[in-house]
This record gives C-alpha cells, structure tokens and sequence, in this order.
C-alpha cells in the first residue's frame, strides 16, 4: 500500500511540458504518473481496423439527475468539458489524446489552423479557421460565430458558473458603475454582453474578425493564451448570420447547437432520464483532426445509484457491457477491482484505471459570512482530515493536501506548511479540538453556528458527520445540507442560497496554477466560492499573472498559495488518486489526463 510520504514524493516527480512562447517556460520534462490500466498491450490480437470500431452505443450512467451545464461558455467541470469536448463542442485549440500524461496536456489545433500566433509582448493572439467548419443543420462556422460565443461570457446576469478568462484577460474596461443598488452593477464589465448591447463598440475593438482570422487584444500579457481559448472560447451561433439557430441565452444549456461529430437527439432531466447524442451527418471528418467518432450513439442515463452502478458494471451483462462510470468506484468495491491502489485486479486488468487526477479536494468558506480569520483558522485545524480519507477509501483516495495546487503541478507546487508551522504549531491529521478552542478564544468574537452545503451521495453523507462531528468536538455547530449533485454548484454559487461552507475540488485548466489561483480566490476567476476580496490578494495575483519569467511567476504562486492557507480562505483534504472502470465491450479505458477524464474522442465499442 502506498504511504502518504510516498505518494507526494512520486507526486512530485511528475513533470507537464508545455511551452509558453515568451518567456523560457517549459515545465520538468519527466517520467509521467504511471496509468494503471489502459488499452491491452502488444499480444497476439490484431488491433481492431478503423471499420470495426465504427457503429454501437456507449452508455455512460452517473448518479447526477442532469449536467451542470451544457452551455459552452458555462460548462466548468472537468469530465463534462471533456465529454461535451469530445461530442458536440469544439474549441479553437485542444488536447492530444493519449494516456502518456506529459504528451495528452499538449496541446494541437482543433477549429484553428494552428494553436495561435501572438504579437512579441503577448498582448494580441490571432488564430485561423479551418475550411469544412459546419453546424449541425449544415450552415458554414464562421469566425464571428466564435466572437459572438466568447461575447456572451459578457452577460454575467445570464451566462453564469462558466470560466471567466474572456473577461479577465480580453481589453475592456471595467464596469464604470459603481451603486450596488444599480442592477447594472452586475457587471463586471464596461461590456454587457450581446443581450444588452451596452458597449458592444469596447468587444468589437478588442475581439474582431478579418475573414478566418479571429483577434484577441488583451490587457496584460498573456503567454498562454492559446491554453485559454480551450475554455468558454467556443462559438454560439451569431443570430445574425444563422437566424434558424437560435441563442436562447438561459436556455441555451438545455439544447446547444452541434458543431462536433455529434448532436442532441434526447435531453430528460431528473431520476430516470437520459441524455441521447446521434451523429451529427453535417459534421466533416476532414474538418476535424482531433475527434474519432466511432459509436453511433451516446447515452447519458441519470439517476443510478452509486452502489447499484457498480454492480452494474462489474457483472458487465446487456448494455451494461458498453456501459462506463460517470464517478469513482465505490469505497466498499475497491478490494474487488484492485489490488492495490495502482493495480486492477486481473479480471479487469482491461477496463479499470487508478491515476492521479488532477483535483485538489477543499471545502470552501465564505469569508463574508465567517470573516473572522482566527475562526476559519479553528474550523481547518479541528476538521479529522484522516477519517476523510479513510472514508474516501484510504490509500486509494491520494494524499493529504495542504493547499490548492496540487503536486503534479510540477513546479508550480511547494508546500505550504498548512499542517506544520503555518498556525504557529504541527496539526495532527485527525484535528486539534483544544487548538480549534484557543484560536476561537482569541478571536475575540464567539463562533457562530455554521451549514456545510455538499453535493448528496452515499460516501459524502458519511463524510458530513466526519465534518460535523470532529468540528463539534471543538465546540463548533455544524449542520449538514445535502443538495443533488447536479444541482449543487448553481445553489453554491448564489450568494444567499449558499451557506458558510462546502465542499468542492478543483483541477487546473492548464498546466500553470494561473488557472489555480486567479479563478479559485478573484472574482474576474469564476470560481470564487470563498467570495474572497482581499484588495491585497487580489493585486498580488494580477501581478503574477502579468509575470512572463516562468520561475519568478511560479514563485509568486508559491507565495499566494500559502498566504491563501494562512487566511484559510479554503480548507484541503486530499490531493486526489481517483478509481473509475468501465464495461468488458468498451475501449479504451484510461484516465485522461488534461480533464482527469476518459478519452471520449476515441472510445469505441468492441464486438
């Protein structure tokens, strides 16, 4: 069994390559993490012809009623950027699809020619359309379908939860409005988005389209910039060329047009629903190098219990053998499909994986209703960090974390000395009830009663009375609130929905914790659970983020991560090892890494 020291030291040795065009900045170029169980080795079966992996259904189950979202400027978790990536929602650049971990996080061309051309300072990035760009009832994608896209993440009072890179980093003024008793004070920007119409002159200066060309003036350098147009950069029909193809703005999420191999047949939410995708027959394999297509159908079926999934799936019979998990393997099911915490057992030494994903797991705290630091500080250091692991499935579930980049960050992580010295003194994995004690005592204030807000499953339900009980133990209230997995993020993110705090992960969107810090703690980031606005947190990140000298960034990231721990703006569990498989007539099965997803582009079906 892997020991904890063991897994960070492994953890840590794993490098991302990837260039930045500025500044020296490639990642350690080493051995990647090792993929437990990927498609069978070299043996004497022939590998399947393109023909024979052509045709069939691939079911996915999830216990989640719906998706959190299918709109592509809204769509922000992990497996389902990956899916809809994968399906029906193409990105001006993507990833390479391979279970080699330092080669799938770099990235190629995908509706562009290449992955972008930037101006020496990398404050402008064009990037060109490839010929053969259609919508799924055969219109041509045209660049200002891509500008219109990126110009709904403007429309912050519509289009929200999705990433916010487009309004971090695209050259528009701030917001003049300053009345928060003004509902116009929504936005963040002088921009309101195409639905208003308000500064529409400010996005056509910095956004604009000559031809296939599209541009982007940014405001600071940004020297990964082609890694940003992989997330919300996707094109939405613009109404005005394709008047059929209608931008419900809202709604959108519920029926999104198609411009990927497939498109929507079928979208029924809640217990017993499914979600079905159908060819796309407008789509242009010519058009697109990145997707394989082979099944016929994909179906999405909501509402599977978690245990009864897995049972499903390790009895692998009917449809349940071209079945895959939407979700990790069950803690109780572990023994049965591993032997450890790296390898399958051998009856499923095919079709089951154990790899270092790429999220950080946190609860979050609303630092406007606990604004109190020394009371966050007391909640972290009471908290049994060890019995939720234990719960998550010990070894299996990873390491303890210590902040919020995570080690195969390469060097992007240091430790944070969160558990050490950060406090002031060493805090036992199991909590400190009388340090949690003295740190409320000289706080000055009593503690107030607190909510923890979860998305509901068997394992999590058990982990809310790890929280409640080892916080009670300290004198701290808590009340667990369950809410449905997919309904989950939108109730956390309103402000008076959410309650004081809640349990989240997070993976980086590319290989740099500029898409760890910024979006987790600013709200120009899009993730700020914690409803952090500390003016000098704040400041600090937006210098590391205009730095372009690789070390000096990384360093800086260093800093804020810890200083992050320090004001407890989150509380880190585990540095996450994740467990999923798949049924016997499904490959190939591996954990991929840029979404700690499966390859959707390239699975098929076999006979």
């Amino acid at each position: 069994m892997l020991r904890t020291d063991a897994w960070l030291r492994r953890a840590l040795a794993i490098g991302v390559s990837f260039g930045l065009i500025v500044a020296a900045c490639g990642g350690t170029e080493t051995t990647p993490s090792p993929t437990a169980a990927t498609t069978p080795g070299p043996d004497d079966t022939p590998a399947p012809t393109e023909e024979a992996k052509t045709g069939g259904t691939i079911y996915m189950l999830t216990q989640a009623e719906e998706f959190d979202d299918i709109d592509p400027q809204r769509a922000y978790t992990g497996e389902d950027l990956a899916f809809f990536g994968a399906t029906i929602m193409r990105s001006l650049t993507s990833y390479i699809y391979t279970d080699d971990d330092a080669v799938a996080n770099t990235l190629q061309p995908d509706l562009a020619t290449d992955t972008g051309q930037a101006n020496d300072e990398a404050t402008e990035w064009s990037f060109t359309l490839r010929d053969g760009l259609t919508w799924e009832d055969g219109s041509e994608l045209v660049c200002e379908d891509v500008k219109y896209g990126v110009s709904r993440t403007y429309a912050n009072d519509i289009i929200v939860n999705g990433p916010t890179y487009a309004i971090q980093y695209i050259d528009i003024p701030d917001n003049p409005v300053t009345d928060e008793a003004d509902p116009n004070s929504v936005f963040l920007k002088a921009y309101y988005g195409p639905y208003d119409g308000t500064g529409q002159e400010l996005f056509d200066e910095a956004v604009s389209c000559d031809g296939k060309t599209i541009t982007f003036k940014l405001n600071q350098p940004v020297a990964d910039f082609n890694y940003t147009v992989t997330l919300g950069f996707s094109p939405v029909p613009d109404p005005a060329i394709h008047p059929d193809l209608e931008d419900t703005g809202e709604q959108y999420t519920l029926r999104p047009w198609s411009n990927g191999p497939y498109k929507i047949d079928e979208y029924t939410q809640g217990n017993g629903g499914h979600l079905t995708l159908i060819r796309n027959e407008a789509w242009d394999p010519a058009s697109d190098p990145v997707r394989k297509a082979y099944p016929d159908k994909w179906q999405v079926d909501f509402g599977i219990d978690a245990k009864v999934m897995d049972q499903r799936i390790i009895a692998s019979e009917g449809d349940d053998a071209f079945a895959i998990q939407y979700g990790s393997v069950q803690p109780e099911n572990l023994s049965t499909v591993f032997a450890d915490p790296e390898t399958p057992n051998p009856d499923f030494a095919t079709r089951a994986t154990s790899d270092f994903d790429p999220f950080a797991r946190y609860y979050w705290i609303d630092t406007n209703k606990i604004s109190n630091v020394k009371h966050r500080q007391a909640m972290a250091v009471a908290l049994d960090r060890d019995a939720i692991r234990a719960n998550l499935g010990g070894d299996y579930a990873g390491a303890l974390g210590d902040g919020v980049i995570k080690p195969n960050l390469g060097d992007q992580y240091a430790p944070t000395g969160m558990w050490t010295d950060l406090f002031g003194q060493a805090i036992p994995d199991t909590g400190d009830p009388e340090f949690a004690k003295q740190l409320i005592a000289d706080s000055g204030e009593p503690m107030p009663a607190l909510t923890w807000d979860y998305p509901q499953t068997a394992v999590r339900d058990q982990e809310a009375a790890i929280v409640v009980a080892s916080l009670g133990l300290a004198g701290i209230t808590v009340t667990a609130n369950p809410i449905p997995p997919g309904q989950y993020y939108g109730i956390v993110f309103d402000d008076e929905a959410a309650h004081e705090f809640g349990w989240a992960g997070w993976g980086p969107d590319w290989p740099n914790a500029s898409t760890v810090i910024p979006p987790l703690f600013t709200d120009k980031g899009g993730w700020n659970l914690s409803r952090v606005h500390d003016e000098d947190f704040v400041d600090a990140v937006q210098e590391a983020i205009a730095e372009l000298d690789h070390d000096a960034q990384a360093e800086m990231w260093h800093e804020l991560n810890t200083l992050a721990m320090e004001r407890v703006y989150v509380i880190p569990t585990t540095f996450g090892l994740s467990q999923t498989f798949g049924g016997t007539k499904v490959q190939p099965l591996y954990q991929w890494a840029p979404y700690g997803s499966w390859p959707y582009a390239e699975m098929y079906v076999t006979p």
